[in-house]
């Protein structure tokens, strides 16, 4: 059971570090279209906008931000990928449903000790209130002489 809890522990914190991943993703994204300037790529196709210099970063700084943004997802994709290697080998289906099986007959054994437990507990309670009764009747008899 701990070692499920470990393994349950492990998807959680792959499932976290997956949201990290995108969420770096997205902010590389909107810091990459909001802070950059418009480049012509081909002399065919000219610039027809332009943006503010105060709008976008100078090539120096935007590069070392963007060198940065790659490291910062190379090294979650790394982490990302220890965790998985971290995961469990997944067990066979044959083995799967044997112990599934298994567990299912240790429930229907408990629930047959719990069926037996509460009809003793209500037969004990049938002979105890019995019991009682006898006695109380036994006590108003002789008194009633």
């Amino acid at each position: 059971m701990l070692q499920e809890l470990s393994h349950m522990d492990r998807i959680t914190q792959l499932q976290d570090e997956i949201q990290r991943l995108l969420t770096i993703m997205s902010s590389t994204i909107a810091y990459l279209t909001a802070r950059s300037t418009f480049l012509q790529v081909s002399e065919q196709i000219p610039i027809t906008k332009m943006r503010n210099p105060d709008k976008y970063d100078p090539p120096e700084l935007f590069e070392a931000n963007k060198n940065e943004l790659v490291q910062d997802l190379i090294v979650k994709a790394k982490q990302i990928e220890y965790l998985i290697q971290s995961l469990p080998v997944p067990e066979p289906e044959q083995q799967q449903a044997n112990r599934l099986q298994a567990l299912e007959q240790q429930m229907q054994d408990a629930n047959e000790e719990y069926i037996q437990a509460v009809d003793r507990a209500k037969n004990l309670h049938k002979k105890i209130s019995e019991f009682l009764r006898t006695m109380l009747d036994n006590a108003d008899g002789p008194s009633a002489d």
